[in-house]
């Protein structure tokens, strides 16, 4: 799996790695961070989590304009990895939300998020020039999608383990205050102490039925109880950013101490500059604006991918926490199902297409994609499928009936296992790959541009992001489900009428 590969790729690899096993245990939590923490709406929490989201990679073109210019992409990720341990710093401390302060305590959570998504921008991109420039060396560059399903791996072996973590802490925690976990007791909390008077007598009895299982003792008034559950709840998340802080110090000292070992663009610009002249950098003119046209088309497609895939930390978080038995699983952790099945299904992904390059019978990078959004379109022709075969209405109507009436209609795991197993095939077709796409059309002198455009895309998907709890709380599931299918088949349809420009012009 590693033969014939740069050795500065397991550097790089470990650096992100650590970085993000950091950023997805905040990530696994966020929405119902902010909807136990503030009281905020499941919209309104998405919100911030889209803007949060998008906000990463839009600053990831900040931070490739910075290091193209500067020609100092090393120095430029070692500041996005002291920013972000900044903001994960400001995270980890537990302050009670109260009635008096909620205003400003949202506001600084927000600036942590910010401080967060700047430094990611600072780092992820060019990271990943960095690997892509790692494989201009002829004697590696028949390996560069291999490199990147590779450095693709790593990136996921922290997001396999990281969504575990926040609710182990978050139990220990809780458990130590003799409560024990309910995803959904938090919202009835705020709901309870925002305005009692306007809970149904349904709505009151679904809250002593819940606070009887999670600890209520007789002694304290129920207002009393759900103020003391959601600070020992919420705070036991706060801790879990503490790991986040140790996981970007982690990436830092592997980034610094191997650092030595990775390319030097600005060393490699200077010397280009001599050796190629103004009438061989004219004829090159032509051909650099073909493949930026071709760029922009693959990124047009990605917008949509995203858009779809990250669907995983919003409404598919709240279809876990509401659809799925999570008795003994919290629904954060099924998170850590996508990243597992990357680990598992990319040797298999890379022996398939090398037994196909073997064969002489090779797909191109783009026809790899548009096959990703059919198999993207498949995981949600599935959700929708059984949705409508389970009569599930919308999340919102869901959330309103009886206890014993949910529980009766929930499903069991292996529906979310099904859904993520297809969406991460989907994946494998289009991420790493589309990495291997930017990097091999990239100009020289626009390496962390050309990264940051792509991750650029990821940002406007993740602008949308809020439209998909927006329709799953409004209507039955399927009709969600169907708005991502056809998305999926839309955008598969574009890559291919495409295809063969897509191809002559990256030859």
């Amino acid at each position: 799996m590693f033969k014939n590969h740069p050795p500065g790729l397991i550097a790089a690899a470990l650096s992100n790695m650590g970085e993000r096993f950091g950023y997805y245990i905040m990530n696994a939590v966020l929405v119902l961070f902010l909807c136990s923490k503030f009281g905020l709406s499941e919209e309104t929490s998405s919100l911030v989590y889209s803007f949060f989201y998008a906000g990463i990679y839009i600053l990831a073109l900040v931070g490739g304009v910075i290091a193209d210019k500067t020609r100092n992409y090393k120095g430029t990720i070692i500041s996005g990895l002291c920013v972000m341990s900044i903001g994960y710093i400001i995270l980890a401390i537990p302050i009670l939300a109260t009635e008096g302060n909620s205003s400003w305590l949202l506001t600084l959570t927000c600036g942590a998020l910010f401080l967060i998504a700047f430094g990611n921008g600072l780092f992820k991109g060019n990271l990943q020039a960095i690997v892509g420039q790692l494989y201009d060396n002829p004697k590696y560059s028949a390996q560069r999608d291999s490199g990147f399903q590779i450095f693709y791996v790593f990136i996921n072996i922290g997001g396999l383990i990281a969504p575990f973590i926040a609710p182990a802490l978050r139990s220990w925690w809780l458990e130590t205050n003799g409560m024990t976990y309910d995803a959904s007791f938090p919202a009835m909390c705020h709901e309870f102490i925002g305005n009692a008077s306007a809970m149904t007598a349904e709505g009151m009895d679904n809250l002593t039925t819940l606070a009887a299982k999670v600890g209520y003792v007789d002694s304290m008034s129920m207002s009393e109880f759900c103020g003391k559950y959601l600070d020992v709840f919420n705070t036991g998340i706060h801790y879990s950013f503490i790991a986040s802080v140790a996981a970007m110090l982690i990436s830092l000292t592997i980034f610094v101490c191997t650092k030595k070992g990775l390319p030097n663009p600005s060393a490699r610009a200077k010397a280009e500059s001599v050796s190629i002249s103004a009438e061989e950098k004219a004829d090159m003119a032509k051909e650099i604006r073909q493949r930026m046209y071709a760029l922009f088309a693959v990124l047009g497609i990605a917008v949509f991918f995203w858009f779809s895939f990250h669907q995983n930390g919003t409404s598919m978080s709240l279809f876990a926490r509401d659809f799925v038995k999570t008795d003994s699983i919290a629904p954060e952790i099924w998170q850590s199902v996508n990243p597992f099945f990357v680990i598992v299904l990319t040797p298999i992904v890379m022996w398939i297409f090398s037994a196909l390059s073997r064969r002489g019978k090779e797909f191109s990078t783009p026809a790899k994609i548009a096959i990703g959004m059919g198999i993207a379109g498949v995981a949600y022709l599935f959700l929708a499928v059984y949705s409508v075969a389970m009569a599930y209405p919308s999340g919102t109507e869901f959330r309103e009936m009886a206890v014993a009436t949910r529980e009766a209609m929930l499903s069991g795991p292996w529906v979310l296992i099904v859904y993520y197993f297809f969406m991460t095939v989907a994946e494998l077709f289009i991420s790493p790959l589309g990495l291997s796409f930017v990097s091999k059309v990239a100009p020289q002198h626009l390496q962390g541009l050309c990264q940051g455009l792509w991750l650029g895309a990821t940002a406007v998907g993740n602008l949308m992001l809020w439209i998909g709890p927006l329709v799953y709380n409004a209507c039955p599931l399927w009709v969600a489900w169907t708005m991502f299918l056809v998305v999926c088949v839309i955008s598969m349809g574009a890559m291919l009428g495409m295809l063969k420009w897509l191809e002559r012009v990256t030859k």
